[in-house]
């Protein structure tokens, strides 16, 4: 039952992403529902985590939205879980987006509701700024871009990447 969930899940995702694909724009004006609020959010998320990233660490962060939209743990869209709060930046959903990083940040969040991947992210859900060390013995690493250190909690028998990976960028 549980196989069934997910893939109807995941089913629904790519229709949206379809939808949301078709109608982006590179629209900073406060978020609508929908898909093209979903596309805003994307980007927001990416602009707010790592305008000054590298490339892959855009893809990363985004990917990191992707894998709560795909959990039953987080909200099921992209503005869901960007919202969330205390997840995000603060102001992710309010403050003003104006960079000159504006081109990337939307390229980087149209890549990943197509689909592209961050080398290693696997299924990680979770990132902190790189440098930082926590206590906890429940964070397995996977990647290391664009200055945070992606991972996935896990129970700590089966973490065995118990600190950042070296940057690939």
């Amino acid at each position: 039952m549980m196989i069934v969930t997910v893939k109807m899940r995941l089913a629904a995702m790519g229709a949206v992403l379809a939808v949301a694909l078709a109608g982006c724009g590179g629209d900073s004006a406060p978020l609508r529902r929908g898909a093209k609020g979903d596309v805003a959010c994307m980007e927001r998320a990416i602009f707010f985590e790592a305008n000054r990233s590298s490339r892959v660490g855009m893809i990363a962060v985004g990917n990191v939205v992707m894998n709560r939209v795909a959990s039953d743990d987080f909200p099921n869209t992209v503005c869901g879980v960007v919202g969330q709060k205390n997840q995000f930046a603060p102001g992710v959903m309010t403050r003003k987006m104006n960079s000159r990083a504006m081109p990337d940040v939307q390229e980087a969040a149209r890549a990943v509701l197509r689909g592209e991947r961050a080398p290693g992210i696997g299924k990680a859900r979770f990132f902190h700024t790189y440098g930082y060390r926590f206590p906890y013995r429940n964070m397995h690493y996977v990647l290391t871009a664009g200055g945070n250190a992606f991972y996935e909690k896990r129970k700590k028998h089966l973490v065995t990447q118990p600190v950042p990976r070296r940057p690939i960028d």
